[in-house]
């Protein structure tokens, strides 16, 4: 059993008052300007920032616990779009960047970007920051990562990059080019395993975005339809084609495997585990009636739903 009990928190979003709830919720308390449990350590899954009207709060709570070693973090998919829409392209235009300038992808991020308006020091310190935070998280009885833990993409990445699991350089501007691997191998960790709904078959996000592709259970071997297999919020589940699924959706993960935590997904409804090993703890708490949720993380390798900890979105 490992030695360090652990509690795994969901993806945040700008939303400092309900982490605050949720730590206290927790028995963290503020010391010195810092979250602390006497006997246990958070672990954020990323995805602090957009969306929320307390970014640079969330960013000061989150920061502190990790660089003081009162928790550990991994990078949620947000994190990397604010890197790389931060980070110039001179390679392909002169005036370009990984993430293009778009008007759809500055308006997502426009909350984090008015946050750190005035302030560009600020600003390059945590872009900077956010390059410290690993891929995932293998803490031997017990794996993190944002949202799939495909062991084929994170070993190819490990042996890319001798061993690391941050987001270097060259892994970053090749993660920002679609056709590499480095862009399949970041795309499946940080946003899912995803695959294409038939042709001329789409549905609408929660942002309103035409989509055509689905993001999957990618352990799940009982799942044979597009509705059957798609992970995301309830509500979006009867805009799924019940078709047979073309090809294979799935990545290898044993129930014998340790456990792993996912954030993500925008799930909805009473917390529980998605399987025996598999718990996604992303419960929307960027949209009204969303919550901020925890997992409280004993040594167990059976999740159950009475270790789940939330608190109810507070409105900003």
């Amino acid at each position: 059993m490992n030695e360090m009990n652990y509690d795994i928190i969901g993806d945040i979003h700008g939303h400092s008052r309900s982490l605050e709830a949720l730590l206290e919720k927790l028995g963290y308390r503020n010391i010195a300007g810092v979250y602390r449990h006497p006997s246990r350590k958070a672990v954020f899954l990323g995805d602090f920032i957009d969306r929320g009207d307390f970014q640079c709060e969330v960013i000061d709570i989150v920061r502190s616990m990790v660089d003081s070693g009162a928790a550990l973090s991994v990078m949620g998919n947000h994190e990397f779009n604010a890197i790389a829409y931060y980070t110039p392209d001179h390679e392909h235009e002169a005036d370009g960047y990984l993430r293009p300038r778009s008007e759809k992808n500055t308006r997502q991020h426009q909350a984090f970007l008015n946050a750190y308006q005035g302030s560009s020091a600020q600003y390059e310190d945590t872009i900077t920051w956010f390059k410290t935070l690993p891929l995932w998280l293998d803490l031997g009885n017990l794996k993190v990562i944002h949202a799939c833990w495909d062991k084929y993409a994170i070993a190819e990445i490990m042996k890319y990059q001798e061993g690391d699991h941050h987001l270097g350089e060259d892994l970053l501007r090749m993660s920002c080019r679609k056709g590499t691997w480095q862009f399949k191998a970041v795309e499946t960790i940080l946003k899912g395993k995803e695959i294409g709904l038939k042709s001329g078959v789409s549905f609408k996000d929660k942002d309103g975005t035409v989509r055509h592709n689905i993001r999957v259970r990618w352990w799940d071997r009982q799942a044979a339809t597009y509705k059957d297999a798609f992970l995301g919020p309830e509500s979006a589940r009867t805009h799924i084609p019940d078709d047979t699924i073309d090809g294979d959706h799935l990545v290898e993960y044993s129930h014998e495997a340790p456990p792993v935590f996912l954030g993500h997904y925008w799930m909805e409804g009473e917390p529980a585990p998605l399987a025996p090993n598999i718990a996604c703890l992303d419960y929307s708490v960027a949209k009204p009636g969303g919550r901020l949720v925890a997992y409280r993380w004993d040594g167990e390798q059976t999740l159950g739903r009475g270790k789940y900890v939330w608190v109810e979105r507070i409105e900003s």
